[in-house]
Formats: C-alpha cells, sequence, structure tokens
C-alpha cells in the first residue's frame, strides 16, 4: 500500500482518503497509474476537500461488487475510521450498485473520479451557459445512479457530490429527472444559437479567431492575460477558468484578432462533461488557428499532450491549423528545453517573458496573414487600389511609370473571396516559364 500525508490549515468538511485501483492491464504504465492518483489529490484539494491519505491497491481486474477487493474494504474502513474520515473518493468510475455497497459497508459518502470533476465544475460555473452545462452533466451522469445516492444526499453538511442540482432535485422520480434534462438541452440549444450567431457575426467582419486549447493548467489564462492585458482570473489549482473568455489581442501590423481561452482538458474527462460542454469547446472548432498550449515543466506533458490530442479529435477539431506553444520554460533546465519535441509547428515560450511574447505574436500574425504578394496596378484603377488595403496588410509602395507597386502580406481568406478581381495584377502568380516561350516565339 502506498500511502501519503496531506495537510491543510483551515478546517474542512469534506476529510477524505483517495483510492486507486491498478489492474493487471493498467500494471503495464505503473507510472501513469501513479500519476492519476497525484491528479486526484490535486482535484480533491481544488474541490475544497481535506485529502488524509491515498490507497493503492493492484488486481487482477475489478471487483463487480466492492470495485476494490473485500479485504481492502476492511482496511480501508480501518483507515478511515483511525483518521477520522467521512468521504472515500475514489480514482475511476464506480456503478451504482459498487456506491450502495461501499456505503453499507464503510458509512462515509463514496465519491468517484467523474462526480469529483463535476462537483468542481458546478463550484466554479458562473455565467448561465456554464450552471445550464454543469447541471445537465450531473443530471446525466446521476440519473442511472439515483438508487445509489441515498447516503450522500441524507448527510448534513453538503460538501462534495451534493453541489449542482441539489437535494430537492436528485430525490424526485426518473421523469422528472429527465424532463428536467430535456429542458435544460432546450435552454442550452437557445444559447447554442446565439453563441452561433455571434461566431457568424464576428466572421462577416473579417476577424480572425484564435482559441488557446490545453490542459488544465497548462497556463493558457495567463497567456491570454499577458498578450491581451485582460483581466482575467488566475491561479495555480486545476479548472480554474470554466467559462470561455474571449479577449481583442493586437498583432505587430496592428490588425486585431479575437483570442479565446477554453476549459481546461484532463485524463478521463467525463464523456457527459465533454457532451454538455461541446458548444463551449466548440470555439475551438471554429477558429482560424488554434494554440495548443503544454505544461512543459510536466514529466507527463506527452500523456496531456495524448488527452488534449483525444479531445480535439472528439470535437472534429484535430485538422485545424495548429502551433503547440512549450509554455513555463523559465521552469526546466536548458537540456530539458532541448529535449522538447520538434515535431510539426510548435514554440518554446515563458508567458512572463516580453520577447517570447512578441515572438508568439509574430508567429501567429504569419499563421493567420499568409504570405506576401506583389501587385502591379495601374495608377488610374482608384478601386484596386483601395481593395489592396482591405485583403490583408500593405508593407511597400512604390510607382513605376503610370503603375503603382504593392507589396501586401495577404489575407489567405480576403484574397480567395476576390482573386477573379486581382489575378491580372498579380505579380507572385507570374510564371517564368511563361516568359520564356514568350522570348522562344520572338
Amino acid at each position: 500500500m502506498k500511502t501519503t500525508s496531506h495537510m491543510v490549515e483551515k478546517e474542512i468538511d469534506d476529510r477524505a482518503v483517495l483510492v486507486s485501483l491498478v489492474t493487471q492491464k493498467q500494471k503495464k504504465n505503473e507510472l501513469l497509474a501513479e500519476y492519476s492518483l497525484q491528479e486526484l489529490v490535486k482535484l480533491a484539494e481544488t474541490a475544497g476537500v481535506q485529502v488524509l491519505d491515498t490507497m493503492t491497491q493492484n488486481k487482477e481486474a475489478k471487483d463487480t461488487k466492492w470495485f476494490i477487493g473485500k479485504g481492502k474494504v476492511e482496511e480501508l474502513k480501518l483507515m478511515l475510521e483511525e483518521l477520522g474520515g467521512n468521504t472515500a473518493i475514489f480514482d475511476q468510475e464506480l456503478s451504482g450498485a459498487q456506491v450502495r455497497n461501499l456505503e453499507a459497508a464503510l458509512d462515509v459518502k463514496i465519491i468517484d473520479r467523474t462526480q469529483l470533476i463535476l462537483d468542481i465544475f458546478a463550484q466554479r460555473a458562473k455565467t448561465r451557459e456554464g450552471i445550464i452545462q454543469v447541471e445537465l452533466a450531473q443530471l446525466s451522469y446521476l440519473l442511472p445512479r439515483l438508487s445509489g445516492q441515498g447516503k450522500n444526499l441524507s448527510r448534513l453538511g453538503g460538501g462534495i457530490g451534493t453541489r449542482g442540482p441539489g437535494e430537492s432535485k436528485l430525490e424526485t422520480d426518473r421523469r422528472h429527472i429527465r424532463g428536467r434534462i430535456d429542458e435544460l438541452k432546450a435552454q442550452l440549444e437557445e444559447v447554442v444559437r446565439h453563441r452561433t450567431l455571434h461566431r457568424e457575426r464576428r466572421k462577416k467582419s473579417g476577424v480572425f479567431q484564435v482559441a488557446l486549447v490545453g490542459y488544465t493548467n497548462a497556463g493558457k489564462s495567463t497567456l491570454l492575460k499577458q498578450l491581451t492585458q485582460a483581466d482575467v482570473y488566475i491561479e495555480n489549482q486545476l479548472f480554474a477558468t470554466l467559462d470561455p473568455t474571449s479577449r481583442t489581442m493586437i498583432l505587430p501590423s496592428g490588425k486585431e484578432i479575437v483570442l479565446t481561452d477554453t476549459v481546461g482538458f484532463i485524463q478521463n474527462l467525463p464523456h457527459d462533461l465533454v457532451a454538455s460542454f461541446r458548444a463551449t469547446l466548440e470555439e475551438a472548432n471554429e477558429a482560424d488557428l488554434i494554440l495548443h498550449v503544454v505544461d512543459s515543466s510536466t514529466d507527463m506533458r506527452g500523456e496531456q499532450m495524448r488527452v488534449v490530442g483525444e479531445v480535439l479529435e472528439q470535437l472534429g477539431a484535430h485538422q485545424k491549423e495548429q502551433i503547440t506553444v512549450f509554455n513555463k520554460i523559465d521552469l526546466i533546465s536548458k537540456e530539458e528545453r532541448e529535449l522538447l519535441s520538434d515535431q510539426g509547428e510548435f514554440m518554446k515560450v515563458s508567458a512572463y517573458t516580453p520577447e517570447d511574447l512578441e515572438r508568439l505574436r509574430i508567429t501567429i500574425e504569419d499563421k493567420l496573414m499568409g504570405d506576401s504578394k506583389e501587385f502591379r496596378i495601374p495608377a488610374n484603377k482608384g478601386d484596386i487600389i483601395a481593395l489592396m488595403y482591405r485583403i490583408g496588410e500593405v508593407l511597400e509602395t512604390d510607382v513605376d511609370g503610370e503603375d503603382m507597386i504593392f507589396k501586401v502580406r495577404v489575407n489567405k481568406e480576403d484574397y480567395v473571396k476576390q482573386a477573379y478581381l486581382l489575378v491580372e495584377y498579380d505579380q507572385s502568380s507570374a510564371k517564368p516559364e511563361q516568359d520564356e516561350n514568350e522570348g522562344e516565339s520572338n
């Protein structure tokens, strides 16, 4: 049994022992199992739980009745009594029957990883959309487990597992719960409709959208604040950001774009939560560019990147233009920096280094604005000359006889729309072979 003690200064209602089961299948990657348990400790502390100790069991497979072995249940009971614990939190998802059996044997509140994450989201949701999404996820999770929630709901003092929908809603019959789920889905559809209209207006205005995505606590909010001078909540804890935050960012050329911070991902992110937060997470799907922010100071960055990749794939955003931003490089050694992945498009930055932020702004601009093109336009074509300033950033102008020469960093999307007007003036498209053929014919 591996145990670790964790102390907090203030009195907390929930005093828990954390339990992890490592099956034969998971044993192939014990480091990942250990990391998952460490993450559970952080989740519990984020939820306001005092973590008394942790317990790990290695077992061929999970027990259908108790999840862990019967002997381990007895050991857990003694540990809870000895430490004065009133809650057991499991690192994996439990069935309703397992919750009932464990409650009866241990006489404490039983919470699993999914319910703990949902509880944190319930604490953090502030906007109407966030509150609707969290309640929808909680009810979807609890509906098949209602009969296993008796003691959780009857215990005085509230705490984890009872926030969000509330006792009165959960104790009613299943028909009422299903009705409430339908009602929440309808409300969410209305929110999605408004969000879609807002997105469409932004697209029509030609404003680029860039989404920050990444594992929870990777430093997305810090980057948003540093890049946009936004007044956003930043805390060194899991899921500090729940509701998406969009702010205007100025590129080196002076062009404005919209930068959006999204909710952080985590391994085993509850399916109901991904489904409920789809409208929020689709900010990534609608973005012109995704910045995948990675905490370079953690040994588990490879696993965290894999988790983010999986969620982006679920959302259908995995083929979007993307830059991997290895953040927090100020926390690692020079040797460690050199080991960071050099595959694909990536940057190594510290959100607190102005030079790194400027490099990131330039890289974003290069990605969004595309290559520079040269146009030769007769001076009397005022409408085409005006168009030069609308399709991108004019870098240089010159006069050659009766023509004006423009060097423009082109906005790809805007150029495609106007290409039929510009093709005859675009010097970048001239093909040398054509010139050679013309020379031969002369």
